[in-house]
């Protein structure tokens, strides 16, 4: 018997934006997100014990970052990548989901403003993921102190960058304790269009539409970032096309029910289990993408978030 879609998250997916996803552009999805956060202003925002703006020097240039304390260091460190499909998200949108994953994982939490496409298709955003992580392992006595408890995450596009990242650091450095797979995009070869590489993965038409995140939305954000479809098997854009994921560090993975791209981030994790990575596998049924960040609205949301920071929490305390 099929799972029911949890009746809290149905009684908000309409609030919920990228509406009419065959006709999004930049400048809406952008524009989307910031009203979805700006619309809860007036609810109290979670409190680290510390947030403070930062600049990250990287090749291409300072990189704006935020960084959010606990209240007891040493502490782990998590490198944050936001989600929003590659070409919406920034610090601003994702500045609850952080605060709230702070105080959680009682972790310092990095959060990157990567540069996002048009403007800056792949691999700028990897590039500037990974050199952010470089530049905070290289520098963790000013952040959580502790280099063998520094793991990666994010969520949506940002669990793509934190799998590529992770992939990144494996071979090049620095090492990491673990990774924090949110809903994470996978496989971007096909762009989200092929029929051949949509079968291989049935929530993509399973849920295509009519639960917040729309495989609409994913033809459109996967065609920003990968400008260039020759890209797309490259592990960097699609960490699931790796031909080797042995000696990656645990993994906590989790998908939602009724989101398109629920099959390709338990085929990743399964591809995970097989290299013989300790990988922490949460398929939270009734949810939809995004359920992160939607606690306030329904307490299943709010305990399966709970359910995966609690065992993240576990594998950064027990370090690399």
């Amino acid at each position: 018997m099929a799972n029911r879609l949890d009746p809290d998250l149905e009684r908000i997916l309409v609030l919920l934006p990228l509406r009419d996803a065959a006709n999004l552009t930049p400048l809406r999805a952008r524009g989307d997100l910031v009203a979805l956060a700006e619309s809860r202003k007036d609810v109290p925002l979670p409190q680290p014990a510390g947030v403070a703006d930062l600049k990250i020097p990287t090749a291409a240039g300072a990189l704006a970052a935020r960084v959010y304390r606990p209240t007891r260091m040493p502490a782990g460190t998590l490198m944050y990548f936001h989600g929003g499909g590659w070409v919406a998200g920034d610090l601003f949108t994702h500045d609850r989901l952080a605060r709230t994953l702070a105080i959680e994982l009682e972790a310092v939490l990095v959060s990157v403003d990567y540069r996002r496409p048009p403007e800056a298709p792949f691999p700028c955003a990897f590039d500037d993921c990974y050199a952010a992580t470089r530049w905070v392992g290289a520098n963790i006595g000013d952040f959580g102190g502790d280099s063998t408890r520094f793991g990666v995450g994010g969520d949506s596009a940002g669990g793509n960058l934190a799998a590529a990242v992770a992939l990144a650091c494996r071979d090049s450095g620095p090492a990491l304790a673990a990774q924090l797979l949110i809903y994470p995009a996978t496989d971007l070869v096909g762009g989200y269009r092929s029929l051949v590489e949509n079968a291989n993965y049935p929530s993509r038409t399973e849920n295509a539409e009519g639960y917040f995140l729309t495989l609409d939305a994913m033809r459109f954000f996967a065609g920003q970032y990968l400008q260039d479809v020759s890209h797309a098997p490259d592990p960097r854009a699609s960490p699931m096309r790796a031909a080797d994921l042995k000696g990656l560090p645990a993994a906590v993975i989790t998908t939602a029910e009724f989101d398109p791209l629920r099959d390709e981030g338990e085929a990743y994790a399964k591809r995970l289990e097989q290299a013989g990575v300790p990988v922490a596998y949460f398929r939270e049924a009734g949810m939809i993408h995004g359920y992160f960040g939607m606690g306030a609205a329904s307490p299943a949301a709010d305990l399966a978030r709970r359910r995966a920071t609690a065992e993240f929490k576990r594998l950064l305390l027990a370090g690399a």
